[in-house]
């Protein structure tokens, strides 16, 4: 495979600033330079990719990347230009692009284009947002972001707040940190659903709770009733309701009033794991979907999700700032009490994690640069385009899609035809359908194991619809995918993918006729 040529040194030799550094007065003039590397290198790749996926499989992308991209640390360096165009084309060539509207498994967003410049800015300042004499400006920057998520979510408190954080599963570690603080000496018993996010066992573990009791749940949310019951057994104990606004693998948005209600009547605290649903705030219309979000002392709000955020936006916000207070930490070169006392804003309590990344200014260049409303029609695009996807689903004979409502913007479905085969047989065609259309590079698609109308769990093929601007149509061909994979599994004439992931080079690709693509 050709490589891109560069000079055998990175130029240590030259002198100055601007041809190392992205800060300074020069720094930004070098910066473009390469920045410009970078922008021709990601078109002429995307392009080269053809799909939404790398064809050929698991070895034949780990054979390519390493032809450009190995050795990592060579002896002598082959120059800057020279490592981006390479490593910049192999991570391009090789990605999963949620761009490309056949690229729907996960809550795995599009990054918008001002956010992610906003990112380049921040990349190459570099504040590090754990004390003021690093970040003066960016730190002013997410207390202004921070305020308008907390009143967003919680808009009646008196003093409610939010803490930037890496994403969901840290924003459900602090929530539960901050309720085992509250309930010292406790023990604290969390309690959620049997749908809720791996990360709340995963934090009552880390933070050594006992393990969260598993409340049933009925068509994908939390039976009321079931919690009635659990609450009622553990005699005045404290605990911590966990109910979820937008599961992973539904989108389904729990019953928030009822369990609410039920949480208060045994005296009991609500944190509602909002990820993926919590952008539906953007919307007038669609906000009334979270009503009963703002009774939860805290909640999980992510933007890497329906926010279009480059990786890592999170949010935890609290209904009011006191609850903060565990987090607070004094470190003398950070923020020792006669700086404080002098004025210089405390910022080590805004996070368990020290060093952190300005996340906020692209939060907060998005939020400017759309507004409230550009926020809302882009949410409520997703929201529409996964009703009429759905749609799409129920006039293909060959197809079925879950019973019941579209859950915010995700859509189970699979071929009818792995129906006849039996519950086993059945399943297996589902999942030989995902992988082959992914080991084609023809579509990325996510799986999901839900209740049926029957009442039995059957495996379903996923879409999630995240695309602020692809229109249904762009989605249609993907229906045809998956029923032409169906039928050629069922008959036996599907390869489940082996050949694919042993075989070599970009041969394995489908024509680019056939492959779902802007």
């Amino acid at each position: 495979m050709e490589r891109a040529q560069g000079p055998a040194q990175f130029p240590l030799e030259r002198g100055g600033t601007g041809d190392l550094l992205a800060g300074g007065a020069d720094g930004p003039g070098r910066l473009r330079a390469l920045t410009s590397v970078v922008l021709d290198t990601l078109e002429t790749a995307a392009r080269a990719r053809g799909g939404p996926l790398p064809a050929g499989g698991p070895d034949a992308v780990a054979r390519r990347t390493a032809a450009l991209c190995d050795p990592v640390l060579p002896e002598e360096g082959v120059g800057a230009e020279a490592a981006l165009a390479d490593l910049v084309r192999a991570v391009a060539e090789g990605a999963a692009d949620p761009a490309d509207p056949a690229c729907v498994a996960h809550l795995h967003c599009p990054p918008l284009a001002v956010a992610v410049a906003a990112e380049v800015a921040g990349a190459a300042l570099n504040p590090s947002m754990d004390s003021w004499d690093q970040a003066p400006a960016a730190g002013v920057i997410e207390e202004l972001t921070t305020a308008a998520l907390a009143r967003l979510v919680h808009p009646d408190a008196p003093a409610p707040d939010a803490l930037i954080t890496s994403g969901g599963t840290e924003s459900n570690l602090v929530a539960l940190l901050l309720a085992r603080e509250r309930a010292a000496p406790g023990p604290l018993r969390v309690m959620t659903g049997a749908n809720a996010h791996h990360s709340v066992h995963r934090a009552a573990w880390m933070l050594g709770l006992p393990a969260p009791v598993v409340v049933p749940c009925t068509d994908g949310r939390i039976d009321p009733a079931a919690l009635d019951r659990t609450l009622a057994a553990l005699d005045g104990a404290p605990a911590l309701v966990v109910a979820t606004a937008g599961t992973t693998d539904e989108g389904r948005i729990e019953p928030l009033p009822e369990i609410a209600d039920i949480a208060e009547r045994y005296g009991a605290e609500l944190h509602v794991d909002a990820a993926y649903g919590g952008p539906l705030l953007f919307s007038e219309r669609l906000a009334p979907l979270l009503k009963g979000l703002d009774r939860a002392v805290s909640v999980t709000f992510d933007l890497h999700k329906l926010g279009w955020q480059p990786v890592a936006a999170g949010v935890l916000a609290v209904a009011d700032t006191a609850l903060l207070a565990p987090l607070s930490l004094r470190t003398d070169y950070l923020n020792a009490d006669d700086d404080t006392e002098a004025g210089l804003p405390d910022l080590l309590g805004r996070s368990i994690r020290t060093t952190r990344r300005p996340d906020a200014l692209k939060i907060a260049a998005t939020f400017r640069a759309l507004g409230r409303r550009g926020l809302s029609e882009l949410v409520e695009h997703c929201v529409r385009t996964a009703e009429e996807f759905g749609r799409a689903v129920d006039a293909r004979p060959a197809l079925r899609r879950r019973p019941g409502p579209i859950g915010i913007s995700t859509v189970l479905f699979r071929p009818v035809v792995a129906d006849a085969l039996g519950p086993e047989a059945g399943d297996a065609v589902v999942a030989e359908v995902r992988r082959t259309l992914l080991l084609d590079g023809r579509a990325v698609l996510g799986r999901a194991v839900a209740e049926d109308g029957d009442g039995h769990h059957r495996l379903w093929l996923k879409a999630t619809l995240l695309h602020p601007v692809a229109a249904t149509a762009d989605l249609l061909p993907l229906l045809d995918l998956v029923a032409e994979a169906a039928e050629r599994a069922a008959s036996g004439e599907g390869d489940g993918g082996d050949d694919h992931s042993e075989g070599g080079g970009g041969d394995t690709a489908a024509p680019a006729e056939e492959r779902l693509s802007p």
